[in-house]
């Protein structure tokens, strides 16, 4: 990575409009535009569909194999973004996993508050069960508190009974609603996109007046034992480094096979930033290449 291309992305970050704790409805809309401003791809498709009675974006890019499925959860905090705002990232995702991807447009608070995004996470993984989709040819990914999402919908679905996708990518996972790390203090001037005021809004919004620390608001604090092989993905200039850092160690100690990367000088959710960031597009790479491995150990199972 550049300097100059470190100092590009913060800068637009620093001097964006968006406001993670503002009122939901004006900065969904900011969101969705900053977004929309980053065009798709020419090879990339989308297209609208259901899964178990919940809205996905279906997103595929050019040369992705049809039966290999990664499930994506989308970020912002639980109250901003939409499975066709983040379309742009998802097939990034896609195109280096080489597999087709879903994403789940579950509801957010603060309309729709705890539990409506894990039961819509887990409502759209029956669904796709329900398809006859091979679990073992699928795999979960997420970005901020779609990472956390992941986690949740994983933890709901092994208590329910169901079979679990062959891995997951967790990418600037938002784990500890609590906001108990220590980066949150420590890496506050560091982080471009992130403030632990802008998060406590959201975090409150979410629970809605329930236990934070629950693990299905809060995963770092879960008993993961049984969930597959992992790959956390953090920027060290992020308030949610320790998240990251934790969640691993959390991971390792239930006997989940866990790889924890940490790319130092970037910011949250780098990997959005691929074209203009080398550590974005090496960390896409990096994903797809963790993705492959499992889903096509999956397939040849």
């Amino acid at each position: 990575m550049s300097q100059e291309q470190r100092e590009a992305v913060e800068r637009l970050l620093r001097g964006g409009p968006l406001d993670i704790g503002g009122e939901a409805p004006e900065q969904r809309v900011i969101f969705e535009q900053m977004l929309a401003a980053r065009p798709l791809a020419a090879d990339v498709t989308t297209r609208q569909d259901m899964l178990g009675g919940v809205p996905v974006v279906a997103v595929d890019a050019a040369g992705t194999e049809p039966r290999g499925v990664v499930v994506y959860f989308h970020g912002g905090g639980y109250a901003l973004g939409s499975a066709a705002a983040t379309a742009g990232l998802a097939s990034e995702v896609a195109r280096s996993a080489g597999a087709r991807v879903v994403s789940v447009d579950y509801r957010l608070a603060p309309e729709h508050p705890y539990p409506a995004a894990v039961d819509d996470a887990l409502a759209a993984w029956r669904g796709l069960l329900e398809t006859g989709q091979d679990p073992a040819e699928t795999a979960f990914a997420g970005e901020s508190a779609g990472g956390g999402l992941v986690l949740a919908a994983m933890l709901a679905a092994r208590d329910a009974g169901l079979p679990l996708p062959s891995s997951a990518v967790l990418m600037s996972p938002w784990a500890d609603l609590t906001l108990a790390g220590a980066s949150m203090t420590g890496k506050a001037a560091a982080d471009p996109a992130l403030t632990v005021a802008g998060l406590r809004r959201r975090a409150l919004d979410y629970a809605a007046g329930q236990d934070l620390a629950q693990p299905l608001i809060s995963p770092v604090f879960g008993d993961l034992a049984g969930l597959p092989p992992l790959l956390i993905q953090v920027g060290s200039d992020e308030i949610l480094l320790d998240d990251a850092t934790r969640l691993a160690a959390r991971a390792a100690a239930c006997d989940v096979a866990v790889t924890l990367q940490v790319t130092p000088g970037v910011p949250h959710v780098f990997q959005g930033f691929a074209a203009v960031l080398d550590e974005g597009a090496a960390a896409l790479a990096s994903a797809g290449s963790f993705l492959r491995d499992h889903l096509t150990v999956g397939a040849v199972q």
